[in-house]
């Protein structure tokens, strides 16, 4: 088979990288194109020699990998507990390894490791980053506006609460700055799947003022005056779920004539000022650009991950994925544990699926990546 993952719960980091590698020798051999690693923060300090092991045990052409707060292995999310998970594929065509420093001068923070050269068109970059040292958000944006946009998809690194304590591994090294990533040729056919979590509520609007990020009038009304008169027109259960989950839809490109699921980008409404009856988000939003109301909870996250996975596997299942879903899903918003493992599981043929709850998700709304909250990022592999 092409592609291969393995997972292990046990709590001594040697017998654990036995384990997961000892099933993908089995499943998968050695010589991968490319091996991925994902552990706990409890295997942290001996992410050097699971490494190492690993390298030795398979000899993959390249080796990826990170450290999050849950680690995921075919159907399973593992939240609490040790984990370690191994993942392996044989590629269409070599992959590049991709090493991203930041360091911070008087003029900015200048970066290392990326330019106009580092991805193709057609190309997809999966990128592992630390998220204390290294501005993803400036990032992204910045390959965004490379002529062809680079495509990244990925995450950011969640195994610790402050600069130093993760762990990023790129073959031989493991580092606990920047981001360490891997260039999928476009030979590689793979699908990229972003679901943001939400469902729309209400209908497109036109902002027609605003400052930065305070949206002052939708269609000509004050925001805040749009925003009560969707809620005086919602039931009592749809106004809970505004009040506890409402987000702000920004339409990607203006030049759709509809608008639908996979369109906006979806970011946080943060404030209201009952004064000037604007509303406060994370995002800039300029005068002329179209935003619905958007409400994530665990019903529309559940059917959005589902129709999107459903879309991309309309022409057969994938034969390998890629998980990158956020820490503030798993058990805090399904109340139940593999939500987003067992849902991406389903469009596969085998049970080669690895990935980590990660402290913010990269990935593509209408060819155009962006680092995200709450969202699951995958990548599927197809066989060629």
């Amino acid at each position: 088979m092409p592609f291969a993952s393995a997972l292990s719960v046990h709590p001594d980091p040697v017998e654990a990288t036995g384990e997961v590698a000892g099933r993908l020798l089995e499943q998968i051999g050695t010589g991968a194109d490319l091996a991925v690693l994902f552990c706990s923060p409890h295997h942290l300090e001996a992410v050097g020699e699971i490494a190492s092991a690993v390298r030795a045990l398979l000899s993959p052409t390249v080796l990826v990998g990170a450290t999050g707060i849950a680690v995921v292995g075919g159907a399973r999310e593992v939240e609490d507990d040790p984990a370690v998970a191994l993942w392996a594929g044989r590629l269409a065509a070599p992959p590049r390894p991709v090493r991203v420093t930041a360091a911070r001068t008087p003029s900015g923070v200048a970066l290392g490791g990326l330019s106009a050269d580092t991805c193709g068109p057609g190309e997809v970059l999966v990128l592992l980053a630390d998220p204390f040292s290294l501005p993803i958000d400036d990032v992204v944006a910045m390959l965004g506006q490379l002529d062809p946009p680079v495509v990244v998809v990925g995450g950011a690194a969640s195994a610790a609460r402050g600069p130093g304590g993760n762990r990023l591994v790129l073959d031989g090294e493991v580092a606990t700055d920047g981001a360490v990533g891997v260039v999928l040729p476009a030979a590689v056919a793979t699908a990229l799947v972003v679901s943001q979590g939400c469902r729309p509520v209400g209908d497109p609007m036109i902002v027609t003022a605003a400052d930065r990020n305070r949206l002052l009038a939708l269609a000509g009304r004050p925001a805040l005056d749009r925003l009560e008169a969707l809620a005086r027109a919602a039931d009592p259960d749809e106004r809970t779920r505004l009040a506890e989950g409402l987000h702000l839809g920004i339409a990607v490109d203006e030049h759709r004539a509809t608008f639908g699921r996979g369109d906006f980008l979806v970011r946080n409404l943060i404030g209201v000022d009952q004064t000037s009856g604007a509303l406060v988000t994370t995002e800039e939003v300029p005068v002329g650009t179209t935003v619905q109301f958007q409400v994530r909870d665990a019903d529309a996250a559940d059917d959005d991950l589902r129709a999107l996975l459903a879309e991309a596997s309309a022409g057969g299942l994938a034969d390998g994925a890629l998980l990158f879903t956020c820490n503030g899903r798993g058990q805090r918003l399904f109340g139940e544990p593999d939500h987003d493992a067992e849902a991406v599981a389903e469009a596969l043929r085998s049970d080669a699926l690895a990935g980590m709850f990660c402290a913010g998700e990269i990935g593509p709304v209408d060819d155009r990546s962006f680092v995200h909250g709450f969202t699951a990022s995958i990548v599927l592999f197809h066989d060629r």
